[in-house]
């Protein structure tokens, strides 16, 4: 498996993998080669069996600052070729490769995090940002939409009224306010970010694969169909989980909270 590459930094620890924007000089700005690292990368670790956890963060003080908009647009403008590359690569990885990645995914907003990076965001399964990160949809001051398929991200996760607001006017806002509107899960102090995420991941890197597999694609499936589609589809879920699960998590589970007593979550202070 390809581990070193010219834009990113991949490091594995102990179940939990970390990938790591690498153009601290350019605030972490996606150009092209960084696009094609990041797609090539995640194709290699969805199937790596050391990777239990993934963490996609920045070097230096930015998470990304988005498009990088010398070489992503206009070193490409002249290059079709490259730049249809370039922009199937971006939408690939920011969006299908990480919103259906086989293992849990962590966002860690260390930094900036504006524009097109918001695409990575929402698509990861959590997202934790330090107080002091940086958030902006900054395109309308450069006289361009939230494009690509940021717009359709943002209100994916946010409100209607928090995604117009921040798009319309360009505002930037901070990781305590990036919680509140539910664009991450919540912010924690600068120096405390890496303690946090890493206490997440390895919270998830202990949990039952396949349930947690299933888990996400469950959440991320139902939110556009019916309660008769939604109570259909988990219900054939449920099946295949049990069906396919090597490990017999709902069997194990079972006779650990009902026979054996020994694992009770949220329970723990009950004698029986």
């Amino acid at each position: 498996m390809k581990l070193t590459y010219d834009t990113i930094r991949v490091e594995k620890d102990n179940g939990v993998t970390w990938v790591i924007f690498n153009r601290p000089e350019k605030r972490n700005a996606m150009s092209p080669q960084l696009h094609f690292d990041m797609d090539d990368a995640l194709g290699e670790l969805a199937g790596d069996d050391e990777t239990k956890v993934l963490i996609i963060t920045g070097a230096g003080v930015s998470f990304s600052a988005g498009q990088d908009l010398k070489t992503y647009f206009r070193e490409t403008a002249n290059n079709p070729e490259l730049r249809q590359k370039s922009q199937e690569a971006s939408n690939r990885w920011r969006w299908r490769r990480l919103s259906q990645f086989p293992k849990p995914t962590i966002a860690m907003i260390n930094g900036y995090c504006f524009g097109g990076a918001f695409t990575q965001v929402c698509a990861c399964d959590i997202a934790i940002a330090a107080d002091e990160a940086t958030f902006g949809l900054s395109e309308v001051n450069w006289g361009v939409i939230p494009g690509g398929i940021v717009s359709w991200n943002v209100t994916e996760v946010m409100s209607y009224r928090d995604a117009i607001f921040y798009a319309m006017t360009g505002l930037p806002f901070d990781g305590k306010k990036a919680a509140e509107i539910k664009l991450v899960n919540y912010s924690v102090p600068l120096e405390k970010l890496r303690e946090e995420t890493l206490k997440i991941a390895n919270l998830l890197r202990d949990k039952n694969p396949a349930a947690l597999r299933a888990t996400r694609e469950a959440v991320r499936t139902v939110r556009g169909m019916t309660h008769d589609q939604a109570q259909q589809y988990l219900a054939a879920k449920l099946t295949e989980l049990v069906a396919k699960d090597k490990d017999k998590g709902m069997q194990k589970g079972l006779s650990q909270f009902l026979d054996d007593k020994s694992y009770r979550p949220g329970f723990e202070s009950l004698k029986n």
